[in-house]
């Protein structure tokens, strides 16, 4: 047991002797050059009965973490104790030992107990000692000041696939060929692409030698959410004292380790901040998601990977060719509602395919007598898309902060594209991206100026979605109607005439999911060249 660092391989159990109680700090190590923390160190776990032996020990091969077989509880438990200025993490395991005892490896020392009882009552006083809350396995703690947390640690148990493992499922050539159209194939590569994951996540100074892809649980993601909704009420009310932010900020970091480099870690005392980590949980839970489909044990003799992958994604996905007038209809959409003011790149239309989400077309149906719907844009990182085809659009949970969303927690839409296409967050080094077009019943729309905190239950009675009405929009002129009578506003921007808006271009929002049907998802490519 030693109050540490998290080790490189992020989450596995240090033993030391138990009769020691160090309070030895280990400094953080920090480096000059940035692009080392794109390559975190990489160590193979050995997962046995749900929890992971230190392959630092050496043990890994004759000893497993001590389970009890009457409870089911696991003695392991990785804490974290963050002060903004430090980052300390502490991990208490016991192990039952088949091989000799009594080693010393680097600063830990394995030391032998002669009962089981006498090891857990040990491990339960540390944790007691350490965190200020008695141990249960599983259990919800209270965070107490100046004493570490533990983390809710997900080890992958059902199954041991690594990193590596992954990336050669997707890129392998196999004997039986995918039943995929190569564009499906390709788009499927796209999504899954974990290392598209780590560096969404190193962009938000996520440590990933600290917190691996696939290792929080949802549940732990859930208590960041409060915190930072706790840290907006804080900051909203104008806390006079920074004391109790900085307790949020410490709890905070705790659950999400970060790698500021040379820099300190900074105090979450402003809403744009608090807008930024909201962000970095959303993305966080959905690349959980999709990393969760890939770590999949399957036979490749029998179905191709990327067949599988599709299959979990719950959705059909149709190819449409470019030479059709379906595709041409679409980049005409595409080229007239690129905004003036989102001249920073061009956008070219790679794949155009038709999607049909399993269920979405029974869900849709409620709404389908509503007047009023419109073919609308949303836009969203790459990572993102196997949580949106496989679960659809989700409105941000109750725990989620209202900040960043400027008429409260909904589905937004707009009719440029631009303006959704700024949310892929693509770059001149990874210039992809992905785009919904989606059917919205709109119905009657409450139409608004400026920002205005609203929800389903805080519309009037007789509206069904929320209008930001923008200064500039599609001209009403050029506007189509598909056969179904689904409008595509696919004009030219146009001065809209309502210079008392604060919005520069139209959003659109509904507080159901059920007011939504996917109809296409667009492959794009963003020209950054001047």
């Amino acid at each position: 047991m030693e109050k540490l660092k998290l080790s490189n391989w992020g989450i596995l159990p240090h033993i030391r002797k138990h009769q020691t109680y160090s309070t030895r700090k280990i400094k953080r190590k920090s480096s000059n050059f940035r692009s080392k923390r794109f390559l975190p160190d990489k160590m193979t776990m050995k997962l046995k009965d749900g929890a992971a032996v230190d392959p630092d020990s050496g043990l890994e091969e004759t000893c497993h973490v001590l389970k009890d077989s009457k409870t089911g509880d696991i003695f392991t438990a990785v804490l974290a104790w963050v002060d903004i200025t430090l980052e300390l993490f502490f991990v208490v395991v016991v192990v039952f030992f088949k091989g000799r005892t009594g080693t010393t490896f680097g600063s830990k020392k394995i030391d032998e107990f002669d009962d089981e009882t006498d090891a857990i009552n040990i491990f339960q006083e540390l944790f007691l000692d350490k965190t200020g809350n008695e141990w249960k396995n599983g259990g919800k703690y209270k965070k107490i000041a100046k004493k570490y947390y533990p983390l809710e640690i997900d080890y992958g148990q059902h199954n041991n696939i690594n990193n590596d493992q992954i990336q050669k499922i997707l890129e392998n050539n196999y004997k039986i060929q995918s039943n995929l159209s190569p564009s499906v194939q390709d788009l499927i590569h796209l999504i899954f692409n974990v290392e598209t994951m780590k560096q969404t996540l190193l962009s938000f100074d996520i440590d990933l030698t600290k917190m691996p892809l696939g290792k929080l649980s949802k549940n732990q993601l859930n208590n960041v959410y409060q915190i930072l909704t706790q840290l907006q009420i804080l900051i909203t009310n104008g806390s006079s004292t920074k004391t109790s932010i900085i307790d949020a900020s410490n709890q905070f970091y705790t659950l999400i380790p970060h790698d500021f480099g040379l820099n300190k870690a900074i105090i979450l005392d402003n809403i744009d901040l608090i807008q930024n980590k909201t962000e970095m949980i959303d993305n966080l839970l959905e690349i959980e998601i999709a990393y969760s489909m890939l770590k999949t044990n399957f036979d490749e003799e029998k179905e191709h990977p990327l067949d599988i992958h599709y299959k979990k994604l719950k959705s059909t996905i149709e190819p449409i060719d470019p030479i059709s007038d379906e595709f041409k209809q679409i980049v005409n959409y595409m080229n007239n509602t690129h905004a003036s003011t989102h001249k920073q790149y061009k956008l070219k239309l790679n794949n155009l395919f038709k999607i049909k989400r399993e269920n979405e077309e029974e869900n849709f149906q409620k709404w389908k007598n509503i007047q009023n719907h419109q073919l609308l844009w949303h836009g969203s990182r790459t990572t993102n898309f196997a949580g949106i085809l496989s679960q659809g659009l989700r409105i941000a949970p109750p725990e989620a902060p209202m900040t960043g969303y400027m008429f409260g927690k909904g589905l937004y839409f707009a009719d440029m594209v631009s303006k959704s296409a700024n949310y892929c967050f693509t770059t001149r080094e990874s210039p992809e991206g992905l785009l919904l077009l989606c059917e919205v019943a709109l119905g009657k729309m409450y139409e608004c100026y400026k920002a205005t905190s609203l929800s389903a239950d805080k519309l009037p009675q007789d509206k069904q979605a929320t209008k930001g009405c923008g200064q500039t929009i599609p001209d009403p002129k050029e506007h189509i109607y598909t056969d179904d009578g689904i409008l595509i506003p696919m004009g030219h921007g146009i001065n809209a005439n309502i210079p008392q808006s604060s919005l520069l271009y139209n959003e659109y929002i509904v507080y159901n999911t059920d007011q939504i049907k996917i109809k296409y998802l667009l492959r794009v490519e963003f020209d950054y060249s001047d």
